[in-house]
Order: C-alpha cells, then structure tokens, then sequence
C-alpha cells in the first residue's frame, strides 16, 4: 500500500516579513542605506524598498493529500509564483505520489526551461519543493532531517545576520555578520567610512569573534579587492557577494586578490546544480551560499551539496530557518548556519520568518539543539491567522 497521493495544490501571496524578510516597516536595519547595484542612482540609496527590493511579497505553497494531510512552505515570490505554481506545476503534482519528488522536480525544471532557469520560476519550484518533503515527512511521521540522512551533529551553531555584531557575540553567536553601507559610487569617502565602521566593530567585540561583510551584489572588482585589502587588518573573515552573480569570472579574479586567509563567499541568488557548477570548476569562492528557497529546493540542494564537497568547499546555507536547518544538521561541509536577525534592532532573537510560520526554533546562546527539529516534517506550521491571498486556482 502506497503513500496518499497529491489531490490539491494551493498557492497564497502574504505580504508583512516572513519569507520575504525585506517586507518590513520603516527603520528597519535590513532596509537602511545598504549598498546594492542600485545605489549608483542616489534617489535609490537610502532605502532598499525605494527600488523595490519588497514587491514579491511571501509565496506560500500548500499540498494537500487525499487523506487530508497537509504540507506547506514558503518562500519568496508572490502573487506571480503563485500563478506559476498554480497554473503550470500543478499537473505535475495532482495525483502523484510525494515520495516521487526527483521525477516531480525533474519535470517542473524542464517544463519550465524555456521561461526559467533562475529566479522567479525557481523560487516558485523551490517553494513546491519544500512543500513535497514536509508533506512526506508528515505522511512518514519523520522529521526531513531523518530522511536527509540523519544528524552528524548534536546541535546546530549560528552566526548573526545584522547591524549589530556586539550584540550578537553577547547573544552567545559565533560571529557577526554586517550590511556593506557604502558602494563604488560614493566613492572614497564611503570606501573609509566601510572600513571605519567595520574598525569600530572589531574594537568593540575583540580580535577572535567571526566579522563578516555582506555586499550584496553591489560592488565591481577593483572596489571589491580594495576594500578586502583595506580589511585584512581589522580582521574579516570573508566578503560576501561582492559582484553580479552573472559575474563567474569576476569573482575568480577576486578570489585570487583577496588577501591569503580571508575568504570569498557567494551563491545566495544562485540557483540549480549548473549554477553552482560554474561557481566551484571556475574557482569563485570558498563558501557557497544557496538558498533552498530559491536554488530549487532541497532535491536539488542535495545536488549542489554534494558538488561542494567533491570540491572541497562548505556549504552555509542563505538563512532560510528550519528549511535549511534540517539539511545543515545532516552535512559535514555544513559546519554551521546563518540566522538573520530579524528584530529591528537588531537587538534580540526572534524567530526568523514570523509572522508566517508558527512554532520557528530560535537560537539559545547561538545554538539550537538537534532535538527541536524532530517534529515531522519540517517542524513548522502555517499560520493561519495572517492574510492568506489566492489569487488563482488550478
């Protein structure tokens, strides 16, 4: 007797954090001058949200089988993703059975490749994708972690995402990891004020604890290599998506210049096992950082994972809460994850992709034990108290 099979498939928009963790109120941190591709237009600086950083809102994706089970996920992508899952995956997934989720992923990819590729379409697999594994675990009564594999690990260990590394060492965090502020166009003023701000961070949390800088896609090569060399004596441990993602070779000649022991990091918009390819055989970086909600999914994370380590490279995961916890805990080359400081502080913990999800473990001195993830499936449930929108049906 086989699993229940796929008999609905649903798709909501929600707007308000979760996911879509930019979609947040005036004065947050992860929404104040932060250099992006966009800050060469100065009306386009100060906030992320002026260009539009927030439009997708949250895509949530619901399976239900004909026993009435059900799993979900979310992940960025919205009111087009929904279409997308709604309209053209859908026939891929009523009526199957979720333990085919190779064959599933595999035609939502290809039928898909003449419009897809990257982006949105992938978010909107990946979010299918999460859905498929925390309906099976919750079918099986496993948790996904027991269906990667198992633990290698008895705990999870974090560093923070945010504009406070001080706080997040004080918080028990292994490191802290800040926003860049200052990009190519605002020339050498804002290349000294990066280097004074990361100064200043270094003096207040002491020579030992992880400093990290984000630069989300914002900067060129030149800029990139002067600011890692600029940085070496303060410490950093690595700079993260210094360029264009399209920019394989840029990151190569990075990677070369920066200074012997700091490390290169990228792959958060990265997407798929041929994505990756190009990063790890041209030599890019040192750490790839997918997103399993938007680099296919875990089936197809298990992929890129396992490239990684033929490689020799580690695999951190983009935070993406429980969705990438459950396979971080089964990996060696993922030795530790990222939590995104989402209080706008940042000055306190808080669950990561609230309001969205209901019972998201936390980090307690930095950690998280094996333990809290051995609820099945992904752990999680949606909460359905926020406005949930579907603006389409299969």
């Amino acid at each position: 007797m086989g699993l229940p099979k796929i008999k609905h498939v649903r798709a909501f928009m929600v707007r308000g954090g979760g996911a879509d963790y930019h979609d947040q109120g005036e004065g947050h941190w992860i929404d104040d001058h932060i250099a992006t591709p966009m800050s060469r237009y100065p009306e386009y600086r100060q906030s992320r949200q002026s260009f539009g950083i927030n439009v997708l809102g949250t895509l949530v994706v619901e399976l239900e089988a004909d026993d009435g089970t059900t799993g979900f996920a979310v992940t960025t992508g919205g009111e087009p993703a929904c279409y997308i899952v709604e309209k053209h995956l859908s026939r891929f997934l009523v009526g199957r059975n979720p333990a085919e989720y190779e064959k599933i992923w595999d035609q939502m990819y290809f039928s898909t490749q003449y419009y897809g590729r990257k982006g949105l379409v992938i978010n909107a697999i990946s979010g299918v994708d999460l859905a498929l594994w925390d309906l099976l675990g919750k079918l099986r009564q496993e948790p996904v972690y027991h269906m990667l594999g198992g633990a290698v690990r008895d705990e999870l260990q974090f560093y923070a995402t945010g504009a406070r590394p001080d706080i997040a060492k004080e918080l028990g965090f292994i490191g802290g990891k800040m926003a860049l502020h200052h990009g190519p166009a605002e020339g050498e003023e804002g290349l000294h004020k990066n280097i004074a701000t990361l100064a200043d961070m270094r003096e207040k949390v002491g020579p030992d604890f992880w400093l990290m800088l984000d630069c989300w896609m914002a900067l060129d090569v030149n800029y990139a290599t002067r600011l890692a060399l600029a940085a070496q004596e303060h410490g950093l441990k690595w700079i993260e998506e210094a360029l264009s993602p399209d920019d394989y070779w840029g990151y190569a000649e990075l990677k070369r210049n920066v200074p012997k022991g700091m490390l290169v990091t990228t792959g958060e918009h990265e997407a798929t096992r041929w994505g990756f390819r190009m990063l790890l055989e041209m030599e890019c970086c040192d750490i790839i950082q997918p997103d399993v909600g938007w680099c296919g999914g875990v089936t197809e994370l298990l992929k890129i994972s396992a490239l990684a380590d033929a490689h020799g490279k580690m695999v951190v995961p983009h935070g993406s809460s429980v969705y990438s916890y459950h396979f971080v805990i089964t990996r060696h080359n993922s030795p530790f994850a990222e939590f995104l400081m989402m209080h706008p502080g940042p000055t306190e913990v808080v669950p990561m992709f609230a309001p969205q999800l209901l019972g998201e473990p936390v980090p307690v001195n930095g950690r998280i034990k094996g333990s809290a993830l051995d609820k099945p499936g992904f752990g999680v449930e949606l909460n359905h108290e926020i406005a949930l929108h579907r603006p389409y049906s299969n």
